[in-house]
């Protein structure tokens, strides 16, 4: 049961669609015209002949411009089995009106009950607009070089491999990479981020990011559908299929609340000729009864509920869109809200992740350091681990060339095994020497900070040391996190002990587990549940996607996370700002506190207004406007957590 059109068809019949609301505006003014001339003479006696069977045909006629697409409405719900819906219970209200004798009330019904209705299908489609604005800021036109000329064309008519340009002030239109020189570029579409990044040459630049200073030209690496921008838009247009348990249980709710209030108007006008029968001194006037009936069919209209709720938490998806959060659904901005405990992955999480080579230990008589490197780059070329990547790139730097490595097998938790010049070399944490049985001196456990070892042959070779800094804001995570009223924040690693406990204690996180295994992360979250606790997980690599999957809300890091962990992931932060994680959790209490406001005030309001009708106090007039007054407020409300969070 919705308020708004329940299809493009019902669209151009009934009360919204584009073409609808343009039509809409006369057939208002219209029924305004005439009801409002209908009272004039229906109060002053100036035309002697304006009651009785022509009053009824004037107000009758006020009435159909406003008054056909409900009852169409209505009937086509009654066609397809949906009989107790509120165009019903509108159009039942205003032929009781009729029947009584209440011609101007009638009217009355249909006219406001229909303002209503297009003040919030406006809204709606102003918050779902604004939504879309926000996100979908790809150029219609990109500037293409073909035969060494430039073309315009459609960004969808542009094929992986070709090079693009794109002027100073411009929106780039698709993913790839930088050609020239470096650039600045403004993210903010992208991740909410309102200070301008530097790309350098052979960088990966986004579609919908602005080039800030200067002519660029980019070579194109996926096609328009595939860009991350369409994979953010897509993120947020299917969050609304996905329900919140409020807009699923208002569903059920409005399905069995309907046919009640239906049969509770029936017994009130039922009960009293029933009381009457058995009292000699109470008189029944039945069309007394039959107006409170109609009072409390009108009042009962559940439109607050069933439009602002859905429209609360699209509008706090909307909201957290423009931060750079990105919410898969309504059911998790619900979920976020009942989490007491909230575990960081460390590396590229909480650290920048980006390593650099601090010391390189080799063996005397089994290998020189830059063989050593060389080795050890060698096997690392292969993996796209921040740690790898930090290797390769101090060899090069070196100017130290690594062998081909062949055979390359990666052991989960522990690091690779690979063919080096034919002999077999072991590349990563000290786990991995012990499993294939390679002894190593027993200090290397004691070292602080994070180690590569190297094995060759079966015998160890040396280690090369790295260093991790923290992000900026991490701090600012852990602390906004607990002024949010997590309980508990936890860090997972699977790094040594003493490098987990060391970046622990400078965040004021009293819980850090490190030397984990994925199937040790797994553990740790299963016992974290059986625990009781709500867990959120953060999480960036492709190892983090189990225990993002396990987790009651599982969050990644959408910047430089792996696709495995941002697919596994319920929220995605753009921005891989770990503080955005309190961020989250404050878009989804708002959200959730503005729709148990409209829940409130809609019940509470209508409840009011029920009794007093029941007992005679309110008219069909205060119906009419509470009905209408508190559904415009329920929709505003919704609108305004768009506003309310920054």
């Amino acid at each position: 049961m919705n308020c708004c059109c329940h299809s493009k068809e019902q669209g151009e019949a009934g009360c919204c669609g584009g073409k609808e609301k343009r039509i809409f505006s006369w057939r208002a003014w219209v029924s305004v015209g005439m009801l409002a001339a209908g009272m004039v003479l229906g109060h002053t006696g100036v035309v002697p002949l304006f009651q009785g069977t022509v009053a009824l045909v004037w107000y009758v006629l006020a009435s159909l411009p406003v008054g056909i697409p409900v009852l169409l409405e209505a009937w086509e719900g009654i066609r397809k089995g949906e009989v107790f819906n509120e165009f019903t219970l509108m159009s039942v209200a205003t032929v009781g009106a009729f029947y009584i004798g209440e011609y101007p009330e009638g009217v009355a019904v249909m006219l406001f009950y229909s303002i209503g209705e297009a003040f919030q299908e406006r809204a709606v489609d102003r918050a779902k607009r604004n939504i879309s604005d926000l996100l979908d800021v790809r150029p219609e036109a990109v500037e293409v070089v073909r035969g060494g000329a430039v073309v315009t064309v459609r960004p969808a008519e542009v094929g992986v491999g070709e090079k693009i340009v794109v002027k100073a002030g411009g929106r780039v239109p698709l993913d790839g990479k930088l050609l020239d020189g470096k650039a600045s570029f403004d993210t903010s579409a992208l991740t909410g981020e309102s200070v301008p990044r530097t790309f350098r040459q052979g960088e990966e630049v986004l579609a919908g990011m602005l080039v800030a200073d200067r002519e660029i030209h980019i070579e194109v690496i996926r096609p328009y559908e595939k860009s991350e921008l369409s994979r953010i838009l897509d993120m947020v247009q299917h969050a609304s299929e996905r329900k919140a348990p409020a807009e699923l249980f208002i569903r059920k709710f409005a399905r069995v609340y309907t046919p009640v209030v239906i049969g509770l108007a029936g017994l009130i006008v039922l009960v009293p000729w029933i009381l009457s029968l058995f009292s000699v001194g109470f008189v029944y006037d039945f069309d007394a009864w039959l107006y409170r009936g109609l009072i409390f069919l009108v009042i009962s209209c559940p439109c607050a509920l069933v439009v602002s709720i859905p429209l609360g938490f699209f509008g706090g998806i909307g909201a957290a869109s423009r931060l750079g959060i990105l919410f898969k659904g309504g059911n998790y901005l619900d979920a976020i809200t009942k989490v007491d405990t909230v575990v960081f992955d460390k590396t590229g999480t909480l650290t920048k992740g980006v390593f650099e080579v601090q010391e390189v230990q080799a063996v005397a008589g089994v290998a020189e350091e830059r063989e050593l490197v060389a080795w050890v780059a060698a096997v690392e070329r292969h993996s796209t681990h921040p740690i790898a990547k930090a290797v390769v790139h101090y060899a090069e730097a070196q100017g130290i060339e690594g062998a081909e490595a062949a055979e390359i097998r990666e052991i989960a938790g522990h690091g690779l095994q690979a063919k080096v010049q034919g002999e077999e070399v072991l590349v990563g944490n000290v786990k991995l020497l012990q499993k294939c049985g390679v002894a190593f001196p027993a200090g290397l456990q004691g070292v602080e900070g994070t180690m590569v070892v190297c094995a060759k042959g079966g015998e160890y070779a040396g280690y090369l040391l790295l260093a991790d800094s923290l992000k900026e804001d991490a701090l600012e995570a852990v602390a906004g996190l607990k002024a949010a009223g997590i309980r508990e924040v936890e860090i997972l690693s699977g790094d040594r002990q003493g490098i987990v406990t060391a970046f622990a204690r400078r965040l004021g996180v009293t819980a850090a587990y490190g030397d984990l295994l994925p199937e040790g992360k797994v553990a740790h979250l299963e016992a974290l549940k059986r625990a009781g606790r709500r867990v959120a997980f953060v999480g960036d690599g492709m190892n983090d996607a189990p225990v993002l999957a396990l987790s009651h809300v599982g969050i990644a890091m959408g910047g430089l996370g792996s696709d495995a962990a941002i697919e596994s992931a319920d929220v995605v932060i753009q921005t891989d700002q770990p503080s955005k994680v309190a961020v989250a959790v404050r878009v989804g209490k708002a959200t959730l506190r503005i729709v148990w406001q409209n829940v409130v005030l809609a019940i509470g309001v209508k409840f009011a207004v029920l009794l007093l009708g029941v007992f005679g106090v309110a008219t069909m007039w205060e119906a009419v406007f509470a009905d209408v007054g508190v559904a415009l407020l329920a929709v505003l409300n919704a609108v305004r957590v768009q506003r309310i969070i920054k």
